[in-house]
């Protein structure tokens, strides 16, 4: 992987750069649909290509080594062959799995993560040597280190004790994928993770000790799990002066627009989050003039497109007056218009945060778009 900044802000720390892969250029800011179980949700991978502009999506290793599982995904030559899409795509680890599993009964402990599978309880156990050979033999092209994502709130002590296991996780991840090679022909990245909670002492510390280890890109996790967005991005840019400014930084599971914009300001480069389609499915719309409750009475009878000035087949060709009508019935095609007009509105957000960083107007312009976002129309 390489990655090349051509511009940055000089009001900002915001930049506009490029990642090259075996399977694609990405041009950054980028957001990347998630498409946990190797589908982004009611979007075909036509739509993702052409209408919402998608350069690399994300899968998830702990779903994916569930359902279908390897052997099925081997067979196919990789996750890009079994799901059709030819474009990047990055691979979590599984560790906010281990996060969110808390309440199953999972057990952390040196060697790794025992879990039971919320499809049939069976009972498994991931370790950052065995991550890394799943990730391997999924083929995505930039894959995850194995961390814990502590929860918030957590107290001081258990976030340093985790942090610390995450530092000894991750030396064992790079280990194993040094000492590996791709199945498929074509190169693979990895990425360490800075954990540390809101503690400023623990995130520094994590940034140094991830930055020292001279991997291709890195990544922040364990925020955007409830803290106030204040804290959030206080840790971002405490993190972002660490990390080397040579290499993509990845912010991950954020977020709302403003959270996007905010953290690009910041000096990040790489987004994902479920946001865009969950609340799309529950007729959350995000437009270029603000947002939208599709469900309320006032859409009933308004026959203008969805978002013209956002442009593209969906969101020109369907009124507001028809997708409402289509979510208030439960239809599976309002689901299907409203999370490919949401991931638009997405790829779109973070293309016009480029050009405008390239232009030199970021400053001002991220400051009406973020205005018109706190519209709820």
């Amino acid at each position: 992987m390489k990655f090349d900044i051509i511009h940055k802000d000089s009001g900002t720390k915001a930049r506009a750069g490029i990642i090259q892969t075996d399977h694609g250029t990405i041009q950054t800011p980028i957001f990347m649909p998630v498409g946990t179980a190797g589908t982004v949700k009611a979007v075909h991978q036509r739509e993702l290509r052409d209408d919402i502009k998608a350069q690399i999506i994300l899968g998830n290793t702990y779903h994916l080594y569930l359902r279908p599982g390897l052997d099925i995904l081997e067979k196919a030559g990789g996750l890009h062959r079994f799901n059709g899409w030819d474009k990047p795509i990055l691979t979590d680890s599984g560790g906010y799995q281990v996060y969110s599993l808390a309440k199953t009964g999972r057990k952390i402990s040196e060697e790794g993560v025992k879990f039971k599978s919320h499809i049939d309880g069976s009972t498994h156990f991931f370790t950052p040597e065995g991550v890394m050979d799943i990730q391997r033999r999924i083929g995505a092209d930039i894959i995850m280190a194995f961390d814990e994502c502590t929860p918030y709130p957590c107290d001081f002590s258990y976030a340093r004790t985790s942090m610390d296991m995450t530092h000894r996780w991750l030396k064992r991840c790079c280990d194993r994928f040094d000492n590996t090679q791709s199945i498929y022909g074509y190169q693979q990245t990895l990425f360490p993770i800075v954990q540390g909670s809101v503690y400023k002492d623990l995130r520094r510390q994590s940034a140094e000790f991830i930055a020292s280890m001279e991997r291709e890109g890195n990544a922040i996790g364990g925020l955007s799990v409830g803290e106030p967005a204040e804290d959030m991005y206080e840790m971002t840019e405490l993190v972002c002066n660490i990390l080397p400014a040579d290499k993509p930084r990845y912010l991950m599971g954020v977020g709302t627009p403003e959270n996007i914009l905010e953290s690009i300001a910041l000096g990040i480069d790489m987004f994902d989050c479920v946001m865009p389609t969950r609340n799309a499915r529950h007729g959350i719309l995000y437009t270029t003039e603000g947002v939208i409750n599709i469900k309320n009475e006032k859409w009933k009878d308004d026959f203008s497109p969805i978002d013209e000035r956002l442009g593209g087949y969906v969101s020109t060709s369907y009124t507001k007056g028809y997708l409402r009508h289509l979510i208030k019935s439960e239809e599976i095609l309002g689901a299907q218009i409203a999370s490919v007009h949401n991931l638009s509105f997405y790829l779109w957000l973070v293309g016009q945060a480029r050009e405008q960083i390239i232009a030199g107007t970021f400053p001002l312009w991220k400051a009406e778009i973020l205005r018109k976002l706190t519209c709820r129309l």
